[in-house]
């Protein structure tokens, strides 16, 4: 029997962002006729996130592909198990295991240069946000990017996965060659551990920002491969 055609796309921002920075990618998915939802992650706990992307879905008419960058690879790995669910796409995004969370994925790899809040909240140190997050962007759109961030709670990134959902969904992977916060290697690691079939592109870790075309032509490529 023929899968049903997946013409719905979610995208999930990851942490100091919103989903405004989908802007380019979800004009791009558009223009091709997907129906195209961004979700708007509270960034206070996985959860959180998690019940955020899930209330998304709920609304979704057909099979939707869920798109994660970053701290959202974590949110989508536990959201993904949704039965409407025909793909996972991760872009630049950590890819935990059950028992994992995205703070044990970063041991023994450089921290991004956080300073935490008296209430548990982790702001990235504005003067080396354009540099660390988003290198290949003009630094006026990095610094506005600095400055726009949503903090994320720290407990947000040591809550562990349960069920991870690449364990029984296709997933694919827009590797970000020039990441200076998620390692590339680190990246293959997550992504060969999933069994994702990887796309390189050569962009910060911002990279469906900077380079929208490629990251949107990937969704496509992932969603007309999970109708087959």
């Amino acid at each position: 029997m023929e899968k049903a055609k997946v013409k719905n796309v979610v995208l999930v921002h990851g942490a100091w962002a919103d989903g405004s920075g989908w802007q380019r990618v979800h004009e791009l998915l558009q223009a091709k006729g997907y129906a195209v939802s961004i979700v708007q992650n509270p960034l206070t706990s996985l959860a959180a996130d998690v019940a955020a992307v899930q209330r998304v879905l709920a609304r979704q008419n057909g099979p939707a592909l869920l798109v994660g960058h970053s701290y959202a690879g974590a949110v989508i790995t536990e959201a993904g198990n949704a039965p409407n669910v025909a793909g996972l796409v991760y872009v630049a995004a950590f890819v935990p295991d059950a028992g994992e969370s995205v703070s044990s994925l970063l041991e023994g790899g450089a921290s991004p240069p956080v300073q935490p809040s008296a209430d548990g909240y982790l702001f990235f140190d504005a003067a080396i946000f354009p540099q660390a997050f988003a290198q290949d962007l003009p630094p006026a759109h990095g610094a506005f990017l600095a400055a726009a961030q949503i903090p994320p709670a720290a407990a947000a990134f040591e809550a562990k996965v349960s069920q991870p959902a690449w364990k029984t969904h296709r997933s694919w992977y827009v590797l970000a060659t020039e990441d200076r916060i998620i390692p590339p290697p680190a990246q293959r690691k997550m992504a060969g551990r999933a069994k994702a079939s990887i796309k390189e592109v050569r962009a910060s870790h911002a990279a469906y920002i900077s380079q929208p075309d490629a990251v949107a032509q990937a969704i496509d490529e992932a969603a007309r491969a999970s109708a087959q």
